[in-house]
């Protein structure tokens, strides 16, 4: 196994260097605030340390405040909760009702989410007419990521990418959380005639669909079926609503894996295991949704131990063509400034979160050793050359990549591929990581998506 799985590391053992995370980050928060001009869009990576916007789709917004309110979460230094609370309440009303993404998850639990999270954690005071503003936020964001539907030839569905009707992207893993908290608020999505549209099962269809058809299992689906291989893109004929080919936006090809997608799968199935067995009453019978997730969670865990460095960084595509260069590079550390192919610590970033959950919905030496590689991984990420150390660059965390194949992540001179730089996801990943593991340690209550919203009735 690639991955050198360190069984004897403990999230105590991590603190020092969680510490010197949130030391970091919070100047890097703080300058980014004080420089960035909301005129120029949003923030998405760096150029030469400094933060630019990149014309795609408004995915980031959410990580920018999200990052301050993470970083109050885990100093209690309130400046960073009012930068958050401020930056939700005059930027993010767009992103609630922006019917135009599959984005929602993203941008809309990492704010309105975090900040009604905090309140029902007792973190920050309980404010009734706030709480009734940051429910009504994801109630609308839910309802509006569950109407961007695909139906399918056998009555299913799922959400549709922002390239159209035709796409499954796997990323929208990790914005099913929008679904989940809308429905646990007690909100359904009102169609044609009055029809109420169940949240959760739209939830589940689109993530059952995510497991059928843009993850591999090693059993003959075509030639190039590898246990927990992931497909970017699933795409469909949208006339028959009938699959018809992988497809690969971000990665190198429709047969390769692109490493921040299957990473987004990791993390976003081992998310819905939790939320299914926190918050869902037990099914008669067999679960046989969970018993999918925990199959495509296992599936993919597994392919990610197998094609990263041994100190759990991933190059950026599996099947990458310059890799052959690199010679046995999958038995050595990573190597961030090779000149043939990129790295992506974002990727490590998010997967390493979705292994410590899977450490819980998967019980048995499985998920002991699952713990213990997110572990091993996070020890990579919170130091050099991965943790940016550097007054003078905006980035946490170094070494993430965007989109290699149009060619948009900046390459610095005497640099033959891209380096050095930061993203918006991954600063916010490795926040996020970083919290998760700080709680563990301090014995505090597990942070998780559904929190925000405890105990509610389902109306639909």
């Amino acid at each position: 196994m690639p991955l050198k799985i360190d069984a004897r590391l403990t999230p105590s053992q991590l603190v020092p260097a969680i510490e010197r995370v949130f030391e970091l980050s919070a100047a890097k928060i703080h300058d980014l605030e004080k420089r960035w001009d909301p005129a120029r869009g949003t923030p998405v990576f760096t150029v030469r340390g400094r933060y630019t916007s990149r014309g795609w789709t408004e995915w980031t917004q959410g990580f920018q405040f999200g990052s301050a309110l993470l970083q109050f979460d885990a100093t209690g230094d309130s400046e960073f909760l009012e930068m958050g609370r401020r930056g939700t309440i005059e930027r993010m009303a767009t992103h609630v009702s922006h019917v135009g993404v599959h984005d929602h998850g993203f941008n809309n639990l990492s704010t309105y989410g975090n900040l009604l999270r905090l309140m029902g954690e007792g973190r920050i005071a309980e404010d009734p007419r706030e709480r009734e503003f940051l429910e009504l936020a994801l109630k609308v964001s839910g309802a509006v990521q569950a109407a961007r539907w695909t139906p399918l030839s056998d009555g299913t569905g799922f959400i549709h990418s922002f390239n159209g009707p035709h796409s499954l992207f796997v990323d929208t893993m990790r914005s099913l959380r929008s679904l989940a908290v809308a429905h646990q608020l007690g909100h359904c999505l009102m169609g044609e005639q009055d029809a109420r549209i169940s949240l959760l099962q739209r939830l589940e269809e689109h993530a059952v669909n995510t497991a059928r058809y843009n993850i591999y299992y090693g059993e003959g689906r075509d030639a190039y079926d590898v246990r927990g291989r992931t497909a970017h893109e699933a795409i469909f004929n949208i006339a028959s609503g009938v699959f018809r080919c992988p497809n690969s936006q971000q990665g190198y090809s429709p047969f390769s894996t692109w490493t921040r997608g299957l990473a987004w799968a990791i993390l976003g199935f081992a998310e819905q295991l939790e939320f299914r067995a926190a918050c869902l009453p037990r099914p008669r019978g067999a679960d046989t949704v969970s018993s999918l997730f925990r199959k495509a969670a296992s599936a993919t865990a597994e392919f990610y131990l197998q094609h990263c460095c041994a100190d759990g960084i991933p190059m950026w595509d599996t099947g990458a063509p310059q890799l052959h260069r690199l010679g046995e590079y999958l038995g050595k550390a990573s190597d961030p400034f090779n000149p043939h192919e990129p790295v992506d610590s974002s990727a490590a970033a998010i997967a390493a979160q979705g292994f410590i959950r899977l450490a819980d919905v998967i019980s048995g030496n499985a998920g002991a050793r699952y713990r213990q590689a997110g572990f091993t991984i996070a020890r990579t990420l919170f130091k050099e050359p991965y943790l940016s150390e550097s007054s003078r660059h905006q980035g946490l965390l170094l070494h993430s990549v965007y989109h290699r194949p149009n060619g948009w992540d900046h390459i610095t001179a005497g640099q033959e591929v891209p380096n050095g730089e930061s993203s918006m996801w991954g600063d916010y990943h490795a926040r996020e990581l970083a919290l998760l593991i700080l709680r563990q340690a301090k014995n505090q209550q597990p942070l998780a998506f559904y929190g925000c919203a405890p105990g509610r009735r389902h109306a639909n």
